[in-house]
């Protein structure tokens, strides 16, 4: 009666066993090992995935039986997916085992940037089946931003009409969004929109008039536009309006906020701005406007209902935010992130880490290495302090990504990553995480997926998805 489990079942069964011979596929494993008993401790187990979800598994091989939550045995069935093997005669078998398994942190999470590059609906279903893949169960999705907006509004429809790359081919759909949650939530795995403000809004600019900021050349408007406009009331309505539709559309309690990178040349360049800073009497401090909006923001946001994650600078900048706010570290320069996430939950917040995880940053070699080796809790703090982190994201920037090189940068590095998420700090060994990764990238590519290679070596389905 779990439509969850089901569907899932429905998809291992296929790539296990989409390759048999049409007499091996009324019993892949044999007669002795036909069934598989799963138990589910969790009630109401086709709702969406939340941050405090449960994801144990127990798999007993030689009772051929399982329990757990639901978000659990999606997790395992992919472990048990990777423990089936084929003989030279073409069965299927499976090694008497016992498996007990849960993650070490409850968000593990990847970015996608859908605004420099539009990735077509494919490719992001396409990465939610990999992310199962890896057990990542977070899909941050930095759907607009500078360069273009191609989130299709009910509210503001001209928002992408005149800020997407092309109004018709490269915007996602009220049907695409809810296709992607559900896609999602069928594979445990919750999706939290991001709408960056106030800066990284350009693209916002032509679809809703007196938005953002005129920039002045001396005494006049110079033509161009910077963050929006914070001290207009027409700000905040219009900010509440799309908020709301936004808050009923991501069903996930929490929203991604921004706050990062806020440019303030536009702001100091415009008189009406600087009259207004004088009025509030903030002096030339425009971080203090910055908080006056980012405060107003957070004020609309909890009034939906809604929980928010910020980008590092919304603390840093001591913006005051609701003791459950989760700050998100990004930045290594000039504060060390170690010393970031010390003095974040030092103040009482829950941090994710994401500053040595940016993986659209290639070099030659093995760089995975680098993502594996990072310790989250590897900074000067209490336990109780160590107990606010809750996890981390590896995040995929799109200036140089689209869907041509998508999966071949994320995957298998990711999987470093997801594994520093999932497993046990004391599972730090390179060499036998180098031959299991390996071992999975094989695995990744006879199941479709265009994973490079770790280094030197083949695969024996190595041309399977080409």
């Amino acid at each position: 009666g779990c439509a969850v489990l089901e569907a899932a079942f429905q998809r291992y069964w296929a790539l296990l066993f989409a390759a048999a011979r049409p007499t091996e596929n009324k019993q892949p494993w044999g007669t002795p090992c036909t069934q598989l008993l799963v138990f589910v401790a969790t009630p109401g187990c086709d709702g969406f995935p939340s941050l405090d979800s449960k994801e144990s598994c127990e798999y007993r091989g030689r009772e051929r039986e399982g329990k757990g939550t639901v978000c659990g045995f999606l997790a395992g069935l992919e472990t048990f997916s990777q423990l089936v093997g084929r003989d030279e005669n073409g069965m299927y078998y499976i090694n008497k085992t016992e498996i007990v398994d849960f993650p070490r942190f409850p968000h593990r999470g990847l970015l996608l940037d859908t605004s420099r590059h539009y990735l077509p609906l494919k490719a992001i279903l396409e990465t939610l089946d990999v992310m199962a893949y890896n057990k990542f169960n977070v899909f941050h999705w930095h759907i607009v931003d500078d360069p273009s907006f191609p989130y299709e509004s009910s509210t503001f429809p001209e928002l992408s009409k005149q800020g997407a790359f092309h109004a018709m081919t490269h915007v996602y759909t009220a049907s695409d969004v809810q296709m992607v949650i559900e896609y999602a939530r069928l594979r445990g795995i919750r999706v939290i929109a991001e709408f960056d403000t106030p800066g990284h809004t350009l693209s916002w600019g032509p679809g809703a008039p007196g938005l953002l900021t005129p920039c002045y050349l001396g005494k006049d408007p110079s033509g161009t536009y910077g963050p929006i406009n914070p001290i207009l009331n027409s700000t905040y309505q219009f900010v509440t309006s799309l908020f709301q539709e936004v808050s009923a559309v991501f069903p996930d309690f929490f929203l991604h906020l921004g706050g990062d990178e806020v440019d303030f040349t536009c702001w100091k360049s415009n008189p009406n701005i600087r009259a207004f800073m004088k009025e509030m009497g903030f002096g030339e401090d425009y971080k203090k406007l910055e908080s006056f909006y980012i405060q107003r923001l957070l004020d609309i946001i909890s009034s939906l209902g809604k929980g928010y994650i910020v980008w590092q600078e919304v603390f840093d900048n001591a913006v005051k935010v609701r003791p459950d706010t989760i700050i998100h570290v990004w930045k290594e320069n000039p504060t060390p992130y170690t010393e970031e996430m010390a003095n974040v939950t030092k103040a009482g917040y829950r941090a994710l880490l994401s500053a040595p995880w940016y993986l659209n940053r290639i070099s030659y070699g093995q760089d995975w290495m680098a993502a594996y080796q990072v310790e989250p809790l590897k900074f000067e703090g209490s336990s109780e302090q160590k107990d606010r982190v809750i996890g981390g994201e590896a995040c995929m920037w799109g200036e140089y990504v689209d869907v041509t090189n998508l999966a071949p940068r994320l995957w298998p590095r990711a999987g470093a990553v997801a594994e520093r998420l999932w497993s046990n700090a004391t599972v730090r060994d390179l060499q036998d995480a180098y031959v299991r990764l390996a071992d999975f990238r094989c695995k990744l590519l006879g199941r479709g997926v265009q994973a490079q290679p770790l280094f030197v070596g083949y695969c024996e389905n190595e041309f399977a998805g080409f």
